[in-house]
């Protein structure tokens, strides 16, 4: 389990995913049709222009969302397997709780967390 792994590990990646895109252009027919290159909007024809901007708030919203759902998915595991690990798993699990505070607080302080 060295650096050559992760070479094959990468290199299936890439002929998975070159495979499938080719498999796709030769197999699926494809249609020239002027409605499927328009935005569309739950149904509703759009009116005026459709470029136009967002506030960043939704972006940062977002992203307050993803801290907390990378830090469930690492907890459950960790939740698992701390009685067999000890001392040493408290103190990862402290440190990983830490940073992530640490972008609680960044995102805090650029106002992510009001509501427009």
């Amino acid at each position: 389990m060295g650096p050559s792994s992760l070479l094959v590990l990468i290199m299936a990646a890439v002929a998975f995913s070159a495979g499938g895109i080719a498999i796709a252009k030769i197999l699926v027919k494809g249609t020239k049709n002027p409605q499927k290159g328009q935005p569309y909007e739950c149904g509703i024809p759009t009116v005026g222009k459709t470029w136009i901007q967002f506030n960043v708030g939704y972006y940062l919203f977002a992203l307050i969302f993803l801290i907390f759902d990378v830090e469930l998915v690492f907890l459950y595991p960790w939740a698992v397997v701390v009685k067999q690990v000890g001392w040493p798993a408290l103190i990862d699990i402290g440190v990983f709780l830490f940073i992530l505070f640490l972008g609680f607080l960044y995102a805090h302080k650029k106002g992510a967390l009001k509501w427009m």
